[in-house]
């Protein structure tokens, strides 16, 4: 846990910065409904963003976008590189096969971090780019990653979760019911998302089952199927999906392990 309390006027300029980020242009009105800040603090955050360089306003058009100065703050991050460039061809040939979008992730301190993603090739189609920070207890990507880590990484998840008021992490107070939870995970051997987290993202219309990317039996990310409710059932989806799923997730371990000389 941090030593001491966070700076709240920072974690709104990091917040604001984040969605215009995904948004890739916003108005002010965008901003306010994606991160519920009021107009007046969302302008002094731009307008901070703008001094630092880090954005910028349109020349015609009452937007603003993220400048090429944002690269230089994810310089320093790799391992997603390594896990795209091994998904990339499998999860190609996964969404050809399946015909419903999939992620591939990598864990990051709180959150799995999507390294690479079918979704824009297919009708399925929702705001979630490469980047994208996913909840470890609200997705399947998580859930799938947490249940087969190692105990130490787990540790320190949960640890990093501590305080959250997301309605996915109060489950963390109960650390037997958590456990029951994972447990039923490593049996299943996938993931399903939580309820609260489907309403919360995609208003309940979609879901997803995730399995683990392992090496050496740990595992070292997490891959995806995403489909929507009014289409399959969950009971469908684990009939059908799950297996090819896990095959896709065993073909990428194998080519992470190629590429680290394995």
């Amino acid at each position: 846990m941090p030593s001491f309390e966070p700076v709240t006027a920072a974690l709104r300029v990091l917040e604001v910065l984040a969605a215009l980020n995904r948004l890739k242009e916003a108005g002010v009105g965008d901003l306010f409904r994606e991160t519920g800040l009021n107009r007046p603090t969302i302008v002094r955050m731009l307008e901070t963003l703008i001094h630092a360089g880090l954005v910028a306003r349109h020349p015609a058009r009452p937007v603003y976008v993220v400048t090429g100065r944002t690269l230089e703050l994810s310089s320093g991050y790799r391992k997603h590189e390594e896990m795209a460039f091994a998904a990339a061809p499998i999860l190609a040939r996964l969404h050809a096969a399946l015909q419903w979008p999939s992620d591939v992730s990598v864990f990051d301190g709180d959150a799995m971090v999507v390294a690479r993603t079918s979704r824009s090739e297919g009708v399925l189609h929702f705001n979630r780019r490469p980047g994208y920070r996913a909840p470890l207890l609200g997705t399947s990507l998580g859930l799938a990653f947490l249940a087969f880590c190692d105990p130490e990484t787990r540790a320190r998840a949960l640890a990093a979760l501590a305080g959250s008021d997301d309605p996915w992490n109060a489950v963390i107070g109960d650390p037997a019911s958590l456990e029951r939870r994972l447990a039923r995970v490593r049996d299943n051997g996938y993931a399903g998302m939580n309820e609260d987290y489907s309403r919360t993202s995609y208003n309940g219309v979609a879901s997803a089952i995730g399995v683990p990317v392992l090496i050496g039996g740990v595992a070292v990310g997490s891959l995806n199927l995403m489909y929507l409710r009014n289409s399959l059932t969950e009971a469908e989806v684990v009939a059908r999906f799950v297996a090819p799923l896990r095959a896709a997730a065993a073909e990428i371990a194998d080519a992470l392990t190629a590429m680290r000389g394995g």
